[in-house]
């Protein structure tokens, strides 16, 4: 399988691709994983990201954001700066943001309000967010439900919650991004499930890279470190849980990853 597939999140900045990120990128291209978009976790990494990927017109992209990791990094010029890196063409989302209660490396009020500043940031740009949540399911919801009615779109970021979260978010319009997790037979038998419930107008699909490599591959990078080239065996994995074509996967995730990122 060949066919052209998005991979809309890869943290192609990250140290462990500095060898050899052009050959990523190629290798990910010759896989048919193109384009790709990269995720911005910080005010520095997304600038990063923006200017990698000028470098690379219509095969990378890029998104501007704080991860909840990073608010507590935020300061009053934060949200100019990524209003200015989101003006560029190959800027596609805002993001990524949201909760973390995992770690809580930025503590929790710091992390809802530069939240929310991204949320308006992305009303009043109208581009879309690309989310992330970890274990702060209610507090993003109701964060997000206040700016409903304004909102462009939003993709939750590396699923991996249960149905209750599945069906809420489906409920609100938002989108869903599916990594190599449902590939782990110990943490990702769920999503096996659950990605049943997702339209295929919904559903989008992405690496993480340079993490979640899938577990289930015959070969395993001698490194261990996942890339996009690898998105097809997460292709392959989704379409078996689903009972379709992985072409019929790969087309349907790539056309609805295109329109929503507007690639």
């Amino acid at each position: 399988m060949n066919i052209p597939t998005v991979d809309i999140g890869v943290n192609l900045l990250h140290r462990s691709f500095s060898e050899d990120r052009e050959q990523v990128v190629a290798r990910a291209a010759q896989a048919g994983v193109s384009p790709i978009i990269i995720t911005g976790t910080s005010l520095r990494s997304s600038l990063e990201a923006a200017r990698y990927a000028g470098r690379f017109p219509g095969q990378l992209y890029a998104t501007a954001g704080v991860h909840p990791h990073d608010a507590k990094s935020c300061n009053d010029t934060t949200m100019k700066d990524l209003k200015k890196l989101a003006a560029l063409p190959h800027v596609v989302a805002i993001g990524e943001c949201g909760l973390d209660y995992n770690r809580d490396f930025s503590p929790r009020d710091v992390q809802k309000k530069w939240f929310e500043e991204q949320i308006a940031l992305s009303c009043e740009l109208k581009m879309p967010l690309f989310l992330h949540e970890r274990e702060a399911h209610h507090d993003l919801v109701a964060l997000l439900k206040t700016y409903r009615d304004r909102m462009d779109k939003a993709v939750v970021h590396c699923f991996t919650g249960n149905q209750y979260e599945l069906r809420t978010y489906l409920n609100m319009g938002f989108y869903v991004g599916i990594t190599g997790w449902i590939c782990d037979e110990r943490r990702g038998k769920h999503l096996r499930e659950l990605v049943k419930f997702v339209p295929l107008d919904r559903l989008m699909l992405e690496t993480d890279a340079p993490f979640l490599t899938p577990r289930d591959m015959d070969v395993k990078p001698a490194n261990g470190r996942n890339e996009p080239a690898f998105l097809p065996h997460i292709v392959k994995a989704v379409s078996s849980c689903l009972g379709k074509r992985p072409e019929e996967v790969a087309e349907a995730t790539t056309l609805t990853a295109k329109q929503f990122f507007g690639i």
